[in-house]
């Protein structure tokens, strides 16, 4: 029997306890082939419009990847480590040479990646297309007819899972010479000393996370640590203190309040409880880093993925915010009007809701007053009635309705930023138009737009009277607001507009915004939802062979349980107990640094990232549970010897 042939026998055999490792590589595999191949699509950068961002995004996915992968790979195969020690002393002590142990391992190693590669390019190339469909649903392209499979992306695909699967056999090559023969026999009964508890850095580990947790919820724009400690280097420091508090919140404060679970003398001895407590103390610290890093994982995966579907959520909501109307223009010549009235009319896709031809004037205003004050003292507004604003806004849906007087006026802001932004209401500005001055008091602010941002400047209202008076002095120009059914379909439309329309017109459309709202966020989704499942399914599998190793190590101790009448249903019920806690903690601990995450970014982003978040930290726990479940039932199949 060959070498080759015993390592191809223990991978059959052990096939079980490796499935979630091989799934795992095989899926990243997938991923990453996937990523590559639509770099290397020319018809999707043809449908893309010869954008760049493809490529450029899924070039950096894919070296994000590719790290993360490396290093989940290399992690993954420490924890067969010491499972195989025993079994490499016993070939030792039968007289094979430790470089044929260590060539068997290597073709073990080497064997699985060859075929977790042929396994996720093949898988790859099937599921290629769905994938490319899925993303140009999310970017709101139409699907696009024919994909092909790029032979570079096969090529890079191979080239590169072959260099990791090299290191990491060679890695088990090192194996045989790492450790002497009565370590390797000895390994399944290397003990662990009880961890002690210190109250003082427990207490530290909140003080830590607690203080990551306050510089984060600062709002940055107005803290004054934030400006002391400088914009670049409070980030870090925030990283650092959570890190750090993690970690001591792992290793130390959960064993001083398993501790304290154990002096409880009722619960601790009460059925199987001296079990799952004494078994999680003794065993907590050793895993405090692996659960440290999965934790921080979690919590970056989950507010990568959450932002990004915040995005993608709100991009609709964001781009009504910007053009209240499907479409609007500046128009001097009524023929024109008249050709896109006939282009609209004409669309079988889309209704006519409404036309507002709208007055609108430029108006120079001293701004030195606003509270806040602007960096600068003059600015130019876009001035319309108080009753083509509440035209627009009944045309609009709106319940918005004002009533000015004289001098009174209103700000319609839709970018307004709490503490940024001037403080509008009861502050004054001076119009000056054709050496005229009127002074004006601004009596609302809206924190919305009845006009599209692209066609004019900032945006107030002004009572009837006044902007009488002032359109004499001065000429209005007409601004054509158009409202129309299947608006964020309308590509087709659009363009056929903007042709009519001269190159110097200005022109804001809805479609515009979205299309480019659907095109960013939706590659962002895609990115992030795919390769948060990645960075899933590696900490649910590296947590799957941590909880399997302590398994193998503790079928002796529930072999003398059911020997001295413990049932099976009671060793179920200890095994999930102490599984539900090493699952928990970096789970909760990684969905609290996210809440906090995504409250310091929704309040710079002026978001509410409340829903999208929701839903991604719903899915992601679904995700865990299974993991859970699958680790429970394998870890109880193993000290019961149950095939």
């Amino acid at each position: 029997m060959t070498l080759f042939s015993i390592a191809r026998k223990n991978i059959r055999k052990n096939l079980a306890n490796y499935f979630l490792y091989f799934a795992s590589m095989i899926f990243s595999i997938v991923i990453y082939f996937t990523f590559v191949s639509l770099k290397y699509d020319t018809a999707i950068q043809s449908a893309a419009e010869g954008s760049t961002k493809i490529s450029s995004a899924f070039s950096a996915a894919a070296v994000v990847l590719i790290i993360f992968v490396a290093v989940f790979i290399w992690y993954s195969n420490s924890f067969f480590t010491r499972k195989r020690k025993k079994e490499v002393g016993l070939y030792s002590l039968l007289g094979v040479r430790k470089k044929q142990i260590g060539l068997m391992l290597f073709y073990e190693n080497f064997l699985m990646g060859v075929l977790a590669l042929l396994a996720g390019i093949a898988l790859g190339s099937v599921l290629a297309r769905f994938f490319v469909s899925l993303l140009m649903k999310v970017m709101g392209y139409d699907a696009i007819a024919s994909f092909s499979i790029s032979p570079e992306a096969i090529i890079n695909t191979t080239i590169v899972f072959m260099i990791i699967t090299l290191i990491t056999s060679l890695q088990g090559y090192r194996l045989i010479y790492r450790f002497k023969l009565i370590e390797l026999f000895h390994a399944d009964q290397e003990g662990e000393q009880e961890p002690k508890a210190s109250w003082i850095t427990a207490l530290l580990s909140l003080v830590f996370v607690g203080t990551g947790y306050w510089l984060a919820l600062q709002n940055l724009l107005q803290s004054k640590v934030w400006a002391a400690m400088g914009f670049m280097l409070t980030p870090l420091v925030i990283l650092m203190t959570v890190i750090i508090g993690t970690y001591l919140l792992f290793s130390t404060l959960t064993v001083t309040l398993l501790k304290l679970s154990r002096n409880n003398k009722n619960r601790f001895w009460n059925g199987m409880n001296i079990i799952s407590i004494s078994q999680l103390l003794y065993r907590i610290k050793g895993n405090a880093r692996t659960l440290t890093i999965i934790a921080v994982l979690s919590a970056t995966t989950l507010t990568a993925v959450g932002t990004a579907y915040s995005f993608y959520y709100s991009n609709a909501s964001n781009a009504s915010l910007a053009n209240p109307n499907s479409m609007t223009f500046i128009n001097g010549d009524g023929g024109t009007t008249k050709r896109i009235d006939k282009l609209i009319a004409s669309s079988s896709d889309h209704e006519l809701l409404y036309h507002a031809n709208v007055p609108v004037l430029e108006v120079d205003a001293d701004v030195s007053g606003l509270d806040p004050a602007f960096s600068h003292d003059m600015q130019t507004y876009s001035a319309i009635s108080n009753q083509d604003f509440n035209e627009l806004a009944k045309l609009q849906g709106r319940k918005e309705a004002m009533e000015l007087k004289g001098d009174e006026a209103a700000v319609l802001d839709p970018a307004y930023y709490e503490g940024i932004s001037p403080a509008y209401v009861g502050s004054k500005v001076k119009l000056t138009q054709n050496e005229q001055e009127h002074d004006i008091t601004f009596k609302e602010l809206k924190k919305f737009s009845v006009l599209n941002m692209g066609t004019v400047y900032s945006t107030i209202v002004l009572s009837d009277e006044l902007f009488e008076k002032l359109e004499k002095e001065t000429k209005s120009y007409s601004l054509e607001a158009y409202g129309i059914s299947n608006q964020d379909q309308a590509k087709q439309l659009t363009e056929q507009i903007e042709g009519v329309l001269p190159e110097s017109a200005a022109f804001a459309s809805y479609y515009q915004d979205y299309a480019r709202g659907m095109e960013s966020s939706g590659l962002l989704i895609f990115m992030g939802g795919f390769l948060g499942l990645v960075f899933l399914t590696a900490t649910g599998s590296i947590i799957y062979f941590k909880q399997l190793t302590e398994a193998n190590s503790d079928k002796a101790r529930y072999r003398i349980l059911s020997k001295i009448g413990v049932n099976k249903r009671e060793v179920r019920k200890t095994i999930a107990q102490q599984v539900l806690f090493i699952f928990a903690l970096p789970l909760i601990a990684g969905i609290a640094h996210c809440s906090v995450a995504l409250i310091a970014l929704s309040r710079l982003l002026n978001m509410n990232l409340v829903i999208p978040v929701v839903i991604c930290m719903g899915v992601y726990t679904c995700i865990y549970l299974i993991y859970y479940v699958v680790t429970v039932n394998a870890y109880y199949r193993i000290v019961t010897n149950n095939k």
